[in-house]
């Protein structure tokens, strides 16, 4: 029996408004995610495993620098980048993850070298880059992860010695046993700039990943959800897969993916629900502002967030939805 066809994808959520975004930007980014979607979408239509579609989806949207991940991934305090990725396959719970890379033109990519290739889990840099070089994965110089955009906000960011979400005019002191609770310095411009995506496949085999700059500034080798499975990314073909995008630090704590996972395992709850109550009733009310997408092994998407927006999409046979603002 061929189950559903779907496919969703994020990159980034926070305070995402018309009246910030000019009207070539706006048609800049759809246009990037529609490619993105198309791209993963395509593999699903021959046939192709819902891995092959979200790794594909998702290194779409690394080789675009609108996006804080692969070329566009954000500049750390010392002025280069660590990336993050994590890919999960929902057959059978393999997973691989690296951290802060420096030289891998796709995160992603050695994400799923890890997987594949390894007993590990999750490598993290320098281990991570070499095992890149040991089978071939592209790697770039410095020149290549540099746009003028990013590097602007980085000096922003050091003449104020805070530390930034995104390219967002919000910062947050870089004190790293201290987190402020409600980010009181915040403006409206805040955008969190994961990327991701979610299938489901003919089979109704699922699969999740994840890749990401991290944050401006960041210092002391500062690590966020998106490669760590059950936080940031996850899949089992019996419950859902999950990409989540927001402030990294809450969704570690609430192990937001996996607890999506068990609402709909132990509960019997629907994907639609287990998302709300994660993404609303629970990370919500502490200040754990974000989103995500989720599929299932019926084809049933969600795309929830919390924030004012979300940069998203979905596909399926009948269906071709992009947004970024609340709908």
């Amino acid at each position: 029996m061929n189950h559903p066809l779907a496919l969703a994808i994020h990159g980034g959520a926070g305070t995402i408004s018309p009246a910030l975004m000019t009207p070539e930007k706006e048609f800049a980014y759809q246009a990037a995610l529609r490619e993105s979607l198309e791209a993963g979408y395509e593999i699903l239509r021959q046939g192709g495993p819902a891995l092959d579609a979200v790794e594909m989806a998702v290194r779409s949207l690394e080789d675009n620098p609108l996006f804080n991940a692969g070329r566009g991934a954000v500049f750390t305090h010392e002025g280069h980048q660590e990336m993050d990725a994590a890919i999960m396959d929902g057959r059978n719970r393999a997973a691989g993850a690296v951290a802060g890379v420096r030289a891998v033109q796709n995160p992603i990519r050695a994400a799923r070298l890890v997987m594949e290739k390894t007993d590990h889990v999750l490598l993290a840099y320098p281990g991570a880059d070499e095992l890149a070089l040991e089978y071939g994965l592209p790697t770039q110089p410095a020149e290549y992860f540099f746009t003028e955009h990013r590097y602007t906000q980085l000096q922003e960011a050091l003449q104020e010695g805070r530390m930034r979400l995104d390219h967002s005019q919000a910062l947050q002191t870089a004190t790293p046993l201290e987190e402020p609770a409600a980010f009181p310095n915040e403006d409206p411009k805040k955008k969190m700039g994961t990327v991701g995506a979610v299938a489901c496949d003919q089979s109704g085999n699922l699969a999740a990943a994840t890749s990401t700059g991290g944050m401006t500034n960041k210092r002391y080798s500062r690590i966020g959800d998106s490669p760590i499975i059950g936080a940031g990314t996850f899949a089992d073909n019996h419950t859902c897969a999950i990409s989540c995008t927001g402030h990294g630090e809450f969704f570690l704590r609430a192990m937001v993916a996996h607890d999506i996972s068990c609402l709909i395992e132990y509960c019997g709850l629907s994907l639609a629900e287990a998302c709300r109550i994660v993404v609303h009733d629970k990370l919500a009310p502490v200040g754990g502002e974000g989103g995500l997408v989720a599929v299932d092994a019926a084809g049933n998407v969600a795309l929830p967030f919390n924030s004012e927006g979300m940069y998203r999409g979905s596909i399926t046979p009948s269906n071709l939805y992009i947004g970024i603002y609340k709908d």
